[in-house]
């Protein structure tokens, strides 16, 4: 079978309501610094853990908490690089008004503009945070959707996301989504579901 019947087949299954309940949940995030931080989190890392240390700062917490408090939640939740997440952060704490600052700004600059300004954030997590504030023309390559990329032969997978090849990568991804009808945030999500189970963020 198929990627695009496969991906049809999703569509027509209870899958279907959790990817939609998702996509409306991204449009009505308010705590963008929060979800900036989770995006720092997933660098290289498991989503379902970033989740929980999310989850565990509760309102806030990632522009209040001491360092020591994110540190030990990270280790805690054995997530990987809590030294170097922690430090990103903190560094990220100047941004605590990422919203205002971005809002007005098309998809392409407001991803140039996390990527110049925010340490721990590449072209990956930029584009993650953005799906998750509710931008939808944007391609998270992370290693479940290169590698179904790859074994649908749509891409060769790359030996590195070099921004060159983040962007043509991105680019077939983007016609991809045309062809099958979606929006891109949507693809993501089926995607993802479809090497993982899971529906997460």
């Amino acid at each position: 079978m198929n990627l695009k019947k496969e991906l049809n087949m999703l569509r027509e299954s209870p899958v279907k309501d959790v990817v939609e309940e998702r996509l409306d949940s991204f449009k009505k995030t308010e705590d963008w610094f929060s979800e900036l931080c989770f995006c720092i989190l997933t660098a290289n890392s498991k989503a379902a853990t970033a989740i929980k240390i999310q989850q565990e700062m509760g309102i806030k917490g990632f522009s209040v908490l001491p360092a020591k408090d994110i540190r030990n939640s990270i280790m805690e939740n054995k997530h990987r690089f809590h030294n170097n997440k922690t430090k990103y952060i903190i560094e990220a704490r100047k941004f605590v008004d990422v919203k205002s600052r971005l809002l007005g700004m098309d998809v392409t600059s407001a991803r140039e503009w996390l990527v110049e300004n925010v340490k721990g954030i590449g072209y990956k997590e930029a584009s993650h945070f953005l799906r998750n504030v509710g931008y939808d023309n944007v391609a998270i390559l992370d290693r479940h959707i290169l590698s179904l990329l790859s074994e649908n032969n749509l891409i060769e997978m790359p030996s590195n996301l070099s921004k060159r090849n983040y962007l043509e990568i991105e680019n077939k991804f983007l016609n991809f989504s045309k062809k099958v009808g979606m929006k891109p945030s949507e693809l993501d999500l089926y995607m993802w579901f479809m090497k993982t189970e899971k529906v997460l963020k």
